[in-house]
């Protein structure tokens, strides 16, 4: 699902659209028991509290595609026979409405999902879209329905203690000491099923939703799914590719390869926000091998780095850019100096020898501070 796609899908959480009739679910405490299970009609319900409950299941379209937001896809096989899809089919085919399906499902949760010792709370809501027509300059027809798009969504959200705060009872004039009990937080986890592609169902594909975007629980994608392997997360995508550029290039690696894919990969960033393109952005392994060729970056370790990326991201893949590099920052670090540089001041810094020691060197040709003492820098070298 791309961003349009996903905001389009955002928007039927609201209360006056009316979409969702019926949230089901359940609580589960530290001892992965149901406590209780619920069945709350939106239209019973005070107009903020329905809010809430909207609210926290929005979450689960929320954040970044490719971050936050991951595609999970089934195979052709798990699509025909697994057991995994055949329960979101049967889930979504029943409206929510059959309790046997609904059991079978808070159970498998709850054994995919480890929650250490917090207490939490599945929810879920379906809902049913006509679909209006969009133009091909993306003017909508609200009468020119060609498709329902059917889903359901699911969340899963921990239960805290809430903190006890001084609150007034009129009662007695006065402010004491008081708790509400335990409360629901933000969801970690959620998802959506099937995916909405090209404005569609699309029953290959189910968007996940993690808080984390380091820790994205995959031992609860592949049990809850059936995957082989879970995606990489975006924290974890950088950190490995960090590794990879260190580890194949060796003394190769230098300060100018880093300042080029810094570079590269901002550029295409810049250009992916300015076209305001809906889809993630892109970069491909021929185009990473042919900057590190201009750079200097001998064949042999180019081929290497080709290997290593092939082996963790599969074979000629197509990397999103905003997952390798934070361009936001550019950090340089030794083992007892941390220095921090705005990225467009980066092609500044430099490394160099001399007298055999080795040196970052940063122009300080503007006003220079240590903690936040500005300090004067000599105009001149000393007389010998």
């Amino acid at each position: 699902m791309n961003k349009k796609e996903i905001s389009e899908i955002r928007r039927r959480f609201k209360p006056e659209y009316d979409n969702i009739s019926q949230i089901f679910g359940c609580y589960v405490n530290a001892a992965r028991e149901i406590v209780t299970e619920v069945d709350l009609g939106i239209g019973l319900m005070e107009d903020e509290e329905a809010e809430m409950y909207l609210k926290i299941l929005k979450k689960a379209l929320s954040g970044k595609p490719g971050k936050n937001l991951i595609d999970i896809e089934f195979t052709t096989e798990q699509v025909e026979s697994s057991d995994e899809h055949r329960l979101l089919m049967a889930l979504r085919d029943s409206h929510l409405r059959d309790d046997g399906l609904r059991r079978a499902f808070y159970e498998r949760i709850i054994e995919s999902v480890d929650m250490g010792e917090d207490s939490y709370v599945i929810l879920l809501a379906d809902d049913s879209y006509d679909v209006p027509y969009k133009g091909s300059d993306d003017s909508v027809f609200s009468d020119g329905s060609t498709e329902v798009y059917h889903y359901f969504v699911c969340v899963i959200c921990p239960v805290k203690d809430a903190k006890v705060a001084l609150s007034y009872k009129a009662s007695e004039r006065n402010f004491r000491s008081a708790t509400m009990g335990h409360v629901i937080t933000p969801p970690v986890l959620g998802f959506l099923f099937p995916a909405f592609d090209d404005r569609s169902a699309n029953i290959y594909d189910l968007m996940y939703y993690s808080k984390n975007i380091t820790d994205i629980h995959d031992e609860f994608i592949q049990k809850m799914f059936g995957t082989e392997r879970a995606p990489m997360s975006a924290g974890v995508q950088k950190v490995v590719f960090g590794d990879m550029l260190s580890g194949t290039l060796g003394d190769a690696c230098s300060l100018d390869v880093v300042k080029a894919i810094h570079g590269e990969v901002a550029e295409i960033l810049e250009v992916h926000k300015e076209t305001k393109d809906p889809e993630l952005p892109e970069i491909y392994l021929s185009d990473m091998e042919d900057l590190l060729e201009d750079n200097g970056v001998p064949e042999e370790k180019i081929e290497h780095f080709r290997q290593s990326v092939e082996k963790e991201f599969g074979e000629s893949p197509v990397l999103n850019p905003d997952n390798l590099v934070n361009i936001k920052r550019f950090d340089m670090k030794t083992a007892g100096v941390k220095i921090q540089v705005e990225p467009e001041y980066a092609s500044e810094i430099q490394t160099r020898v001399i007298d055999g020691r080795r040196y970052i060197l940063i122009p300080a040709e503007d006003t220079v501070e240590v903690n936040g003492i500005e300090i004067a820098v000599p105009s001149d070298e000393p007389e010998a």
